[in-house]
């Protein structure tokens, strides 16, 4: 498994590199049979140290974790003690729906816009009524079940997740809802 690690405006040491290649290995590698990479960012908010670890799996499916913590190495620890507890939650249901599977989830590229907000225009009358557009970037789309993407997005701690639905080959929206339920959009 490749790792990056790295920290936001603070010295991540050599000591703490190793601590995070051994103990986040071991943990991933318990519950996901083929780990590719991981990525682990330590940054400062106000006195807490806060990390955040994303793990990308083999099958597409991304696992991610995020912990404040007065100490460093606590906050590793309690960020990688959540992410061995998604995993083991979802080891049955990742077994499941990936048995059938023998190639990784397809991934298409899309275009994602970031708009700015009425509150950050200006104050007198806009020209035209097209918004204005803030940032650009390239967006991943992956090819999955609805099952898989019910998965996908509760591994992340997503609040939706876009998806083309391999069994229609149409884009699907699943969402949590404000009742706690997960909805599915699916046009026709």
């Amino acid at each position: 498994m490749r790792y990056q690690i790295s920290g936001k405006q603070i010295d991540i040491g050599e000591a703490l590199q190793t601590h995070v290649k051994t103990e986040l290995g071991e943990a991933v590698s318990k519950y996901a049979q083929r780990p590719t990479d991981a990525s682990v960012v330590f940054s400062k908010s106000a006195h807490e140290y806060v990390c955040e670890a994303t793990v990308h799996l083999s099958t597409g499916l991304t696992a991610q974790a995020k912990a404040h913590e007065t100490e460093i190495y606590a906050a590793f620890d309690a960020c990688c003690e959540k992410m061995e507890k998604q995993l083991r939650r979802y080891k049955r249901r990742l077994k499941d729906h990936h048995k059938d599977r023998v190639e990784p989830v397809e991934i298409f590229g899309a275009a994602s816009y970031i708009l700015a907000s009425e509150a950050e225009a200006d104050t007198q009358e806009p020209d035209t009524l097209q918004p204005i557009i803030v940032a650009e970037m390239e967006t991943k789309i992956p090819s999955l079940s609805v099952g898989e993407a019910v998965m996908q997005m509760e591994l992340a701690g997503a609040p939706l997740l876009i998806f083309r639905n391999e069994g229609k080959a149409g884009l699907n929206v699943v969402y949590r809802r404000d009742d706690g339920n997960i909805g599915w959009i699916d046009p026709q």
